[in-house]
């Protein structure tokens, strides 16, 4: 499979939302939504939402934003929250227009106090965040064993390769002892693998005598025991 890599590392998709070539597992999401504001509502809510909106209009160009160089001041808690599924909501209404949804993504930040932030030139407001800001949805092996490469792809088709800068990390979900595998996007920000796809990734484990592990552009990321 090929790809270009970005400057950040992150792989871009190609126009039908996958890497040239892919076969990649895991269901995509519909092609495309209808038009509408954030919860339907053409009310307050989209006063604050299009003044973010229009806020980030034309501030990145082309490429990643350089959010990390952004230092706006802080203008506190607007009532911005990520579901553990990946649905943004503003004040409990789901926000559905999803190109909308994709531009705060793609300026979201997390920082050094383990908060979540949406950030533009101008504010940065905190964003509730259930689980991780990201799911993995969709992922693809290429090779086998010790050299194989993880490719995965989120939510915000934002396509990275599994390895030192895209780590992967595991945690063991309380109450029911569930295996819950993470990828890094950037920053500090991750990508929570949907429990359909789960299955996928422990399929490319192997195993020694240390345990299972996944091994992906030359590194070996060890299952919890």
């Amino acid at each position: 499979m090929t790809d270009e890599e970005s400057n950040d590392g992150e792989s871009k998709i190609g126009s039908d939302g996958q890497p040239a070539g892919s076969n990649m597992a895991g269901a995509r999401p519909p092609a495309g939504a209808p038009s509408q504001g954030a919860a339907g509502s053409a009310g307050p809510l989209q006063g604050v939402l299009g003044r973010l909106e229009a806020s980030l209009a034309g501030a990145s160009g082309r490429g990643p934003a350089p959010v990390e160089r952004w230092n706006p001041p802080y203008c506190g808690d607007i009532g911005m929250a990520i579901a553990r599924d990946g649905t943004w909501s503003y004040r409990g209404s789901p926000i559905r227009r999803l190109p909308l949804v994709k531009l705060f993504a793609s300026v979201l930040r997390r920082d050094e106090d383990g908060r979540h932030y949406l950030v533009t030139p101008v504010e940065k407001v905190d964003v509730a965040v259930e689980d991780a800001p990201f799911t993995a949805v969709e992922l693809e092996v290429l090779g086998e064993g010790l050299d194989c490469v993880i490719v995965v792809r989120t939510n915000h088709d934002d396509v990275v390769r599994v390895g030192p800068a895209h780590p992967l990390r595991f945690a063991v979900e309380p109450g029911t002892g569930g295996l819950k595998p993470y990828v890094r996007v950037r920053g500090r920000l991750e990508a929570l693998f949907t429990r359909a796809l789960v299955h996928d990734l422990l399929a490319a484990a192997v195993a020694d005598e240390q345990g299972l592990a996944l091994y992906s552009s030359g590194l070996a990321f060890r299952l919890p025991s």
